[in-house]
């Protein structure tokens, strides 16, 4: 990178700080008129909150030669009695491929945000394996049933899977 640019990039850098620290040292509240975005979907009625399935712990390791983070769930005695049973659940759809059709995809309890990168943590999205091709609409909320898994002891980072899924 050019002399020029890093110096830039330090200027703005130390530039911002200041001014960060005092928007956090004003002691205002944000805006009640501002609509926070960041909602789980709503609970369906019968089914399970995003809320719960958040209770689910990770247990983090780094792999030492790699540095890459592996993780594995550790799962409430709530959840625990919820696998292999029939639920409910609401979210936002994340395909999986470009089909206009999908039985394999993601339930996010999150609205999505950035399209290069996912932000939910593992206990806040469902693999889903459909019964049936469900049509992809990724901006609205779908609610689904099907049979709940409880996976992730592989350190897949994958905690939840729906299986046999249907629209509710």
């Amino acid at each position: 990178m050019r002399p020029a640019c890093l110096a830039a990039l330090a200027a703005i850098t130390l530039l911002a700080a200041p001014l960060s620290g005092a928007m956090q040292e004003t002691g205002r509240v944000p805006d009640p008129k501002v609509k926070d975005i960041w909602q789980p979907a709503k609970t369906p009625a019968g089914g399970i909150a995003w809320s719960m399935l958040e209770t689910t712990k990770l247990n983090d390791r780094t792999d030492p030669k790699t540095n890459i983070i592996y993780t594995k769930p550790i799962f409430p005695p709530a959840i625990k009695a919820l696998a292999g049973k029939p639920i409910k659940v609401a979210g936002w759809m994340m395909p999986l491929d470009n089909a206009a059709r999908q039985k394999h995809w993601v339930l996010l309890g999150y609205p999505p945000g950035c399209p290069f990168h996912m932000h939910a943590l593992p206990n806040q999205f469902i693999e889903v394996m459909a019964a049936e091709p469900f049509p992809v609409n990724e901006s609205k909320v779908h609610v689904i049933t099907g049979t709940l898994q409880l996976v992730g002891q592989d350190e897949s980072g994958i905690f939840y899977r729906l299986v046999n899924a249907r629209p509710a």
